[in-house]
């Protein structure tokens, strides 16, 4: 089924896209994972009861280039539920703070082409979505500040593409992480349990080509994909 694309072009001063096995020292992919991408077209329109973003296409534009820096983090979350005791829901800070290394990239700007599926409940044309989305990405509008995969680093966009060609570099990135959630599933809130997906990323030519969430292209969990 063809449907429209949108294409945006995104850019921001360091980007982060937090590789899953480094938990403590946090490395980055040298690309934006299609979780990042679909991070930033719903910072911008998001209607989850009604589609899901599928990202088809993501282009790197300016070459990869690395950076290091030392954050202080915090070990441990804010409590959930408020207790009687004030002191028990809050979070000394000079107690649990701690320095850890991040490994980020620097000065960062990508093509992002996706389409719009609409879920089996929403009736309307998919045009009616896409018209929408574009009205906004034009405007400059956004649900909230679009980020580089952390909120310390903030994404910047424009509606379309740029006329920018893409880095001429190949490279084979291996398994990646596809997504933290089941995007078929939709749930409210905390319903919404994590669902995570990988697939195997090459970069031609600057350019990752994104197989759709439902081929077996796509690991899940608890699935018989093997297709890598």
């Amino acid at each position: 089924m063809n449907r429209p694309q949108a294409t945006i072009t995104v850019w921001g001063d360091f980007a982060l896209f937090s590789r899953p096995e480094s938990k403590v020292e946090r490395m980055t992919y040298p690309v934006p994972t299609p979780s990042a991408a679909r991070g930033i077209l719903a910072s911008i329109y998001s209607k989850p009861a009604e589609f899901y973003w599928q990202v088809q296409r993501i282009e790197v534009l300016k070459p990869i280039r690395y950076v290091t820096f030392k954050r202080n983090e915090l070990k441990s979350k804010m409590p959930r539920i408020p207790t009687a005791n004030p002191m028990a829901s809050c979070l000394i800070i000079e107690d649990e703070r701690t320095q850890r290394q991040s490994v980020v990239l620097q000065d960062v700007r990508y093509r992002i082409t996706a389409e719009i599926v609409p879920r089996p409940e929403f009736h309307a044309p998919a045009a009616q979505l896409y018209n929408q989305f574009e009205r906004r990405a034009k405007r400059g509008q956004m649900f909230v500040q679009p980020v580089m995969g952390t909120r310390e680093f903030p994404a910047y966009f424009e509606w379309g593409s740029s006329g920018e060609e893409p880095i001429a570099e190949d490279m084979d990135l291996g398994l990646m992480l596809y997504d933290v959630f089941d995007l078929k599933e939709w749930k409210v809130g905390k319903q919404a349990e994590p669902s995570v997906s990988l697939f195997r990323a090459v970069m031609k030519q600057g350019v990752i080509e994104v197989p759709p969430f439902d081929t077996s292209s796509v690991l899940k969990p608890g699935r018989g994909d093997t297709k890598c």
